[in-house]
């Protein structure tokens, strides 16, 4: 192998892990969150937004190192692809910290407010968002198409896990005006899981463009 081309895959290793580890950061403040739902714990999810700053630091050096390897190395093909999926990939897995950050709020405001009157599987849902986040970040780690395209399948249980909360929060709110803010605040933070549900299945989408070329957002 070339010096050059050498030291690239050096790069792109490094760029691997750091992006793994700000991936990892994101999964564990989407846990936290909605352990503190579960446990009506506000310490907890205030635990999160302090966590947040710290990925957010983090997801600013990996864009960093991102636009350095493309000026130092002009990669080309796979590799190019590569990189700018990492930059894509990046910027998902802030957004799903952000997200994270959000449902703690949710946990916040209804730690404080009565339980209500009908179940909704947040519990469920939180734990398969997790599953396809980790999943999907292992699919970019080990470029594994099928890996990808599984995480892709997964999404339809979260949307139809949100239009069933969507449908439960519009009665309750019918049925029960004192509960009108918590089925809001139910409601949104499932919508939440639906985006970061959203976000691993653009990340496998990342993965099968850097092995394949082709771009599948928008496609029918």
């Amino acid at each position: 192998m070339p010096q050059q081309a050498h030291h690239l895959a050096r790069e792109l290793e490094g760029l691997k892990r750091n992006l793994l580890h700000v991936g990892k950061l994101a999964l564990e403040e989407l846990g936290k969150a909605l352990e503190a739902y579960r446990k009506r714990d506000i310490e907890l999810a205030r635990q999160v937004s302090i966590e947040d700053k710290i990925l957010d630091a983090k997801e600013v050096r990996v864009e960093e190192e991102c636009l350095r390897i493309i000026a130092l190395h002009q990669p080309v093909a796979q590799d190019l692809r590569y990189v700018a999926s990492a930059l894509k990939i990046n910027q998902l897995v802030e957004n799903t910290g952000d997200t994270a950050v959000r449902i703690a709020d949710r946990a916040v405001f209804l730690a404080s407010r009565p339980p209500l009157p009908v179940d909704v599987d947040v519990a469920g849902t939180g734990a398969h968002v997790v599953e396809m986040f980790d999943r999907a970040l292992q699919a970019f780690v080990q470029l594994d198409e099928l890996g990808a395209h599984e995480v892709m399948d997964m999404d339809n249980l979260v949307d139809n896990a949100y239009r069933n909360a969507t449908s439960k929060m519009i009665a309750v709110m019918e049925q029960h005006s004192d509960q009108v803010e918590a089925a809001l605040n139910t409601m949104h933070l499932m919508r939440h899981l639906e985006r970061a549900a959203d976000r691993a299945t653009d990340i496998a989408e990342q993965v099968l463009y850097i092995l394949s070329g082709d771009i599948s957002r928008h496609a029918e």
